[in-house]
């Protein structure tokens, strides 16, 4: 992953400030747990689970989670917030899932985490051992239009480094991640084993809670794109 420096460095502001940020309270995890469906009763293994917000709210549905990030304090901040609702371990997605049997879960969710990872394979085929037959992948990454937008636009055909700026809370920080055509992402999907069962790109509530200049952008522009495969 290219962007260790501002999740390691910045845990406790990142956690602060994306619990209660329009895009991912109003956007990103509403739209995360609809196409995630019924959880009651089942195991769900989520990727990048930063402090836990989400995590609660799987957990909340009824849901047996088991949630990872690859920084540790990420990690203990999730746990301080499940207070022993969920089991949080520290894992690289770069490397296989040995915390993970295989068919040991019915769901995974991935939020606005697989974008910082420049090769997809690896990790989407220990998902597809993972997951049950049947198993769903849910995930959420940045458009890729906003990608094209952020790159040299030299050749939208490559998957590529691009960089772009957040305000966090006072902090303004650098984040880099891969942006890739759309081909890629669905042709990685279908490489690995996975049919695409539902692709969204979602808009906000009419009463969400957000500043009108931001619920603007969330209501006409491309900010993520959400994916639902099936294994």
């Amino acid at each position: 992953m290219p962007d260790r420096g501002i999740f390691a460095e910045h845990a406790d502001t990142y956690a602060s400030v994306s619990e209660h940020s329009g895009p991912n309270v109003h956007y990103d995890r509403p739209a995360i747990l609809r196409l995630a469906g019924d959880l009651a009763g089942r195991r769900v293994l989520e990727l990048g689970c930063a402090a836990g917000v989400l995590t609660a709210q799987l957990v909340e549905r009824g849901a047996d989670v088991l949630a990872l990030d690859r920084e540790p304090r990420m990690v203990e901040l999730a746990r301080q917030r499940l207070g022993g609702r969920a089991r949080v371990e520290v894992a690289d997605l770069e490397r296989p899932l040995d915390l993970v049997p295989t068919g040991g879960v019915d769901v995974v969710v991935a939020s606005l985490v697989l974008h910082f990872l420049e090769d997809w394979a690896p990790v989407l085929g220990e998902l597809h051992r993972c997951l049950v037959p049947g198993g769903v992948l849910v995930f959420s990454v940045h458009h890729p239009i906003t990608g094209w937008l952020l790159s040299d636009r030299a050749d939208y055909h490559r998957t590529e480094l691009i960089s772009e700026d957040w305000n966090w809370g006072a902090r303004r920080v650098t984040a880099r991640m891969y942006r890739r055509p759309l081909s890629a992402i669905f042709g990685q999907l279908r490489a690995a084993g996975f049919t695409v069962d539902v692709v969204d790109e979602p808009r906000p509530q009419p009463d969400a809670d957000v500043d009108p200049e931001l619920f603007e952008i969330l209501d006409t522009k491309p900010v993520f794109l959400f994916v639902r495969a099936l294994r």
